[in-house]
């Protein structure tokens, strides 16, 4: 790959990553935190939204993003030709030593 293909392929994938750690700040910090007070008399099935945030909403936007990262990566690797050679056939069949 040349050097401005590799360089535009990481700048694509650090603005990814940034851009993803803020939304990740701002559910669970933000969200969960600063605006605990406000939220709290929300209701989200029955409870508290703050508490929703800080208990469970923060840990799923985290998993949504790592799925969202990977899938994301996948499309950037494709688009950059740098996508991971995926082995679809039978292992090779070792030979026998003998000794």
């Amino acid at each position: 790959m040349e050097q401005e293909r590799r360089q535009a392929y990481w700048r694509k994938n650090i603005g990814l990553i940034r851009n993803l750690l803020i939304i990740w700040a701002l559910v669970s910090y933000v969200a969960a935190i600063f605006l605990a007070n406000p939220f709290y008399n929300i209701r989200f099935f029955g409870i508290p939204l703050s508490f929703w945030f800080a208990q469970q909403g923060s840990m799923l936007v985290f998993v949504i993003l790592i799925f969202y990262y990977s899938w994301r990566m996948d499309r950037l690797d494709e688009e950059y030709d740098v996508q991971e050679v995926r082995y679809t056939g039978s292992a090779p069949k070792s030979k026998e030593v003998s000794g």
